[in-house]
């Protein structure tokens, strides 16, 4: 049973009638930009493409270019198939009126293919995801806008949790031994990658007149997995 979210205009949740024959859980939200920064967790995402296929596009190429790592699966009428191409960035189109079957074996397909291409180093623990493959990261499912050093940061203390680095070591591991600005940078990095951390801000901690270090939650089971 997987988590499914459809994106679409329309007021109902009759978009693929066959889904309730199924047992998976579902949800459906608005089909607009700025939904998307509220959306729940999904194993896959259904985008309604029945009645606005150029504003179905632009949303697609949105979700790709913001580092979304589930199936995009484009819901389309039979005349809609035509105007699909590779650059809308989908996974999969399905015709509104699939039957329940074939929908399942979509989903099912969709998200094993997604499951075997992870990147082998993607980093999750205390609520942070990490993909170094798309250099992005998200807090609670919520995209991080990091920069290309505040990343390299919070990557580096995240693969090495709880071990505290010196200024120094984090200046050559993060920036280079070529590198010929001072340790303030590091300090003056942290405060930003903690700002947009947010309530997570405690996962970088200061070890005083040492350096920094990155805290796992004591909740959390196990270190950070790569996937």
């Amino acid at each position: 049973m997987a988590q499914l979210l459809i994106l679409s205009p329309a007021a109902d949740d009759d978009v693929l009638p066959a889904l309730s024959l199924l047992t998976h859980r579902i949800r459906v939200i608005p089909a607009s930009p700025e939904q998307l920064v509220r959306a729940p967790e999904s194993d896959l995402l259904f985008l309604d493409a029945r009645t606005n296929l150029a504003g179905a596009k632009a949303l697609a190429q949105i979700l790709r270019t913001t580092g979304l790592s589930s199936p995009l699966v484009l819901i389309v009428t039979e005349g809609g198939l035509m105007a699909v191409t590779p650059d809308w960035g989908v996974d999969d189109v399905v015709l509104e009126g699939a039957g329940p079957a074939e929908l399942d074996a979509r989903i099912r397909l969709a998200i094993g293919r997604a499951q075997s291409a992870q990147p082998s180093e993607r980093i999750q623990t205390s609520g942070v995801v990490i993909d170094e493959a798309s250099y992005s990261a998200k807090v609670h499912g919520r995209p991080l806008d990091l920069t290309y050093k505040e990343f390299e940061l919070l990557r580096f203390l995240a693969a090495h949790p709880s071990r505290v680095f010196t200024r120094e070591q984090l200046l050559s591991e993060v920036w280079g031994y070529d590198y010929f600005g001072g340790t303030r940078t590091v300090d003056v990095h942290v405060r930003r990658l903690r700002a947009k951390l947010g309530d997570l801000e405690s996962l970088i901690g200061t070890v005083r007149n040492v350096g920094y270090r990155f805290n796992v939650h004591e909740e959390d089971e196990q270190a950070p997995v790569a996937q």
